[in-house]
């Protein structure tokens, strides 16, 4: 028996729980009374460990963990992951309680390796947040992720024994980022690769959102990630101390931007520098977009995000996009499923927040879709059955496979109307419009929850409590008096006019739950989703950059602007009897930071002279009408 004491990893966007660690410590043998310990006791009888140094094409040693099956009398594929997020339990003699993906796959017989990236925890090198990638490699200095990847599989296969020469690659999160590079320009032996929830380009993606600033998020994982690391080391920097759980007030007594610098990170951290260096969509960011390097990749790809992810949606749905753009005849598939960040790891997946989704889907993805992926792509598993696209609707609580995604759909344009309505028909002439005062010193909340960071659930969290606001507009449907179902990417064509010179736009579709609903047992102390607004989509867009992320313009004051935002994509069904709402607002706090709503050259080094309160309006009349278009199914 080995003993198993748990650890806790921290830090975001979205690396794994650390798994318990366990010793060949000598106990008294008692029965596994869990799932996870049964794995781990599994894990420490049919396995061993070795730790190794393996060397890049320019010298550097990256920190390399392999677990081989003892059984030897065969060959077994090799899965790898790449990670900035520490590869422990460190120790020949300690062994975690999961490898692989999931659960499913210690027990399908894998080699598994586990590697520290170039600079983090105990690889050398030097770190760099998103390393761009090299498309022309002229010596051995010239390296990126992918050549990384590929030097890795090289000694792999020479150095590893009982191997079958096939090797998977996968990561969620900032490991999803690096399956993701890993793939480009593979190494012959990489036969399959799942990116999950990888990060595609940081100015859409994880810390802003069409140029808005993702605050907490950004702040609450690098003010520890990125702390400077001399030497390698085993150990995670500490976490920030906010001294209070109230993020909301934290973030509001900060102030500007350029205090939390002064006070707080001291010019310390790298990343959040360039950030303040770069504001605009400049090369800095454009080196780190990885979507026009997808080419060349492994012979299989298999992409999988979450709908309620918080940190990393628009990644997967966009390396999926690019990968089949650049990629003719590969085999390339993509999984949405109802979950948060990881979910489908991490989680039963049968709920986010107060939604319920009818079924444990995490089990349904890992058994019937990703286990027989790598199983027919390196063993020779037999046919593994799937469509090209596994997508979760949520609404209806069903899996759909398609050909593609998204899938053929007819366009519908919702109008806003008066009165809080969305029509079907284009708006009368007139000088119809809503208004609303934005106060950077009053904004609206992201989540009527008291948190530090950025909740998850607040992806499908009830928005009443937004609805109630002055400072929020609202437009809904009556009663539908069918099932409408939205399958891909939505937008949303707002105009809109400020007293200010700069403004943000926050859109928000939302699914209204009928007031008989019933209340499932076990729901939260407080909740009734009689009447529940179910947020399903929403996006921000920094109205600065509305005709250019790089030369970002003031708005001219009192004048009518078309500010078009760009949602995500949905699977939803609105079901009969619901109504659709959406909801329209120029503050999203602490989630992104208060825009100055005067214009200045860069938010970042705003102070709180130009912070001031605007009279927002939201123009729909037939000359300016603002609008969502949405991708609907016919039945």
């Amino acid at each position: 028996m080995v003993a198993c004491r748990p650890e806790t990893e921290t830090g975001v966007p979205g690396p794994p729980e650390r798994a318990p660690v366990c010793t060949a410590e000598t106990v008294r043998p008692t029965p596994p009374s869990t799932p996870a310990e049964a794995l781990a006791a599994y894990i420490a009888a049919h396995y061993t460990k070795r730790e190794v140094r393996i060397p890049m094409r320019d010298g550097v040693e990256l920190f390399t963990s392999i677990y081989s099956p003892r059984d030897t009398s065969r060959t077994y594929p090799i899965m790898l992951r790449r990670t900035p997020y520490s590869c422990a339990p460190y120790g020949e003699d300690k062994l975690p309680n999961t490898l692989g993906p999931s659960a499913p796959f210690a027990r399908a017989g894998y080699i598994f390796v586990n590697q520290d990236v170039r600079g983090a925890f105990m690889s050398g090198g030097e770190f760099m947040d998103v390393r761009p990638h090299r498309p022309q490699k002229t010596g051995p200095q010239d390296i990126d992720e992918s050549s990384d990847t590929f030097d890795t599989i090289e000694w792999l296969l020479r150095e590893t024994p009982h191997h079958n020469r096939r090797v998977g690659l996968y990561g969620i999160s900032y490991p999803g980022f690096y399956a993701a590079a890993g793939m480009i320009d593979a190494h012959p032996a990489l036969r399959a690769v799942s990116p999950q929830a990888p990060i595609a380009d940081w100015f859409f993606d994880d810390f802003h959102h069409h140029g808005a600033f993702f605050l907490p998020h950004t702040f609450n994982f690098i003010s520890a990630f990125g702390q400077p690391r001399p030497q390698p080391k085993a150990t995670w920097n500490p976490g920030f101390v906010h001294g209070t759980p109230d993020g909301y007030q934290f973030f509001l007594d900060a102030g500007p931007l350029a205090n939390l610098d002064r006070k707080h990170l001291k010019g310390q951290v790298k990343f959040w520098n360039e950030a303040v260096a770069h504001p605009n969509y400049d090369e800095f960011w454009k080196a780190r977009e990885l979507l026009p390097h997808l080419k060349k990749v492994a012979p299989a790809v298999l992409t999988v995000g979450g709908w309620f992810d918080a940190e990393d949606l628009y990644g997967p749905l966009h390396v999926y996009a690019a990968v089949e753009r650049q990629n003719p005849g590969i085999e390339n598939m993509l999984v949405m499923g109802p979950w948060g960040h990881g979910g489908w790891s991490r989680t039963e997946g049968d709920r986010m927040g107060d939604v319920e989704f009818g079924s444990k889907t995490s089990r349904h993805y890992q058994d019937t879709i990703e286990l027989p992926f790598f199983e027919h792509h390196l063993k020779d598993g037999g046919p593994h059955g799937l469509a090209e696209a596994n997508i979760f609707e949520t609404g209806a609580n069903r899996w759909r496979g398609f050909a593609s995604w998204p899938p053929p759909a007819t366009p519908r344009t919702l109008y806003f109307g008066s009165g809080e309505t969305l029509q079907e028909t284009t708006p009368a002439d007139g000088a119809g419009f809503d208004e609303f005062i934005s106060d950077p010193a009053k904004p609206v909340p992201f989540t009527q929850d008291i948190a530090i960071g950025m909740t998850k659930e607040y992806m499908t969290e009830d928005q009443r409590f937004a609805a109630r606001r002055p400072d929020v507009l609202v437009y809904q449907t009556p009663p539908l008096d069918q099932d409408l179902t939205v399958a891909g990417p939505i937008q949303a064509e707002l105009w809109v006019s400020t007293t200010g010179t700069d403004a943000d736009w926050v859109v928000k579709l939302i699914d209204v739950l009928p007031p008989e609903t019933s209340d499932p047992e076990g729901i939260r102390r407080g909740v009734k989703l009689g009447g529940y607004q179910m947020m399903v989509r929403s996006e921000a867009f920094r109205g600065r950059f509305r005709d250019s992320y790089e030369q970002p313009k003031p708005f001219v004051p009192g004048k009518p602007t078309r500010v078009t935002v760009p949602l995500q994509d949905v699977l939803h069904t609105f079901k009969k009897g619901h109504r659709l709402m959406i909801q329209v607002q120029s503050t999203w706090f602490p989630l992104i930071d208060r825009n100055p709503q005067r214009f200045v050259p860069n938010i970042f080094a705003a102070e709180q002279r130009d912070f001031q309160r605007a009279t927002h309006r939201v123009h729909r009349a037939r000359a300016r009408a603002s609008k969502i278009t949405l991708p609907v199914l016919t039945p």
